[in-house]
């Protein structure tokens, strides 16, 4: 008999998945001054359905120009209720604050503080957290803390902007751990597709009736609602459907406590904002928070056979 021919083992490559870190905390700090200068230019709710919208069809039509298998109606529900959290009630959330004056780096303080609560949730769920994620965790919140001190001075919120900055904490938070457990087993391409239409049909109410669906059409207007779709919603949430999909919960959002520290060296270079000692130390700190938050929990190692 012909011995049977097995599938060559997939390469291991372990630099992949912190690159792909990297490359979605780049991708991700650009999406809170694009947001700033977008709500400046039209209402909230009216940015967020039109940038869903060209999202969903970006993703509907690489779906069916691949010809992937589009999943069946359960597994489509589970994208839907993803799409709603994680894009219509964090962005909702972020995108109303900022139109009620919340500043930038005050958003970012609040959706960085994400890795917190999804350790919280992952806990109580039952997700094994290691003493030395949650060291981790905990040092990452005070890097956060020491990057944004000096903003937060100046940082004014109202109490309408700062409950709508822990919906969207909760958003994100939330749809982080139903994505891992319940989303992220089909096909990226046609996942995100859903998860934009619903959050687009999510959104599109809200737009007509508080926005009455006004936007400027200015060009500032539409480059910077460019960036959005083509930039943080194909980009990013394609790197961030991956790292969820091949990391636990906990490891992948612990990524968000470098938003603030990377958004401060972004604002250092490109517009020439100072960098305080203060926010460099903080950024090493959540480095290494990270650092700590994203290793793996070691398996308890089995007793030995009697």
């Amino acid at each position: 008999m012909t011995p049977a021919v097995t599938a060559a083992p997939r390469r291991h490559r372990p630099w992949l998945a912190p690159l792909m870190g990297l490359g979605f905390v780049a991708i991700w700090c650009t999406g809170y001054p694009a947001a700033k200068i977008i709500v400046g230019h039209s209402g909230p709710f009216t940015a967020l359905t039109l940038r869903f919208a060209c999202a969903g069809l970006i993703f509907g039509l690489l779906a069916l120009i691949s010809r992937v298998r589009w999943p069946g109606w359960r597994e489509a529900g589970h994208s839907a209720v993803v799409g709603c959290l994680q894009l219509a009630m964090q962005f909702g959330g972020v995108y109303g604050a900022m139109r009620l004056g919340a500043s930038g780096s005050f958003a970012a303080l609040v959706i960085g503080s994400m890795p917190l609560a999804v350790s919280g949730f992952a806990w109580a769920t039952g997700e094994q957290i290691g003493r030395l994620q949650w060291l981790g965790l905990a040092i990452g919140f005070a890097g956060v803390w020491l990057v944004i001190g000096n903003s937060l001075l100046d940082a004014q919120a109202s109490g309408p902007a700062i409950a709508l900055l822990l919906v969207g904490l909760i958003g994100i938070a939330s749809g982080t751990l139903y994505q891992k457990r319940h989303g992220s087993a089909i096909d990226l391409r046609a996942g995100l597709a859903i998860q934009n239409v619903a959050a687009t049909l999510a959104l599109l109410p809200l737009a007509i009736g508080l926005d009455q669906f006004h936007f400027d059409g200015t060009p500032t207007f539409w480059k910077a609602t460019a960036w959005i779709v083509l930039v943080n919603s194909v980009g990013g949430f394609a790197l961030l459907f991956l790292l969820i999909r091949n990391g636990a919960a906990t490891q992948v959002a612990a990524l968000f406590y470098l938003v603030p520290a990377v958004g401060a060296l972004m604002s250092h270079f490109a517009l020439d904002e100072v960098l305080t000692p203060l926010e460099v130390a903080g950024f090493f700190v959540a480095a290494a928070g990270v650092w700590l938050g994203t290793r793996p929990a070691r398996a308890a190692t089995p007793p030995p056979p009697a």
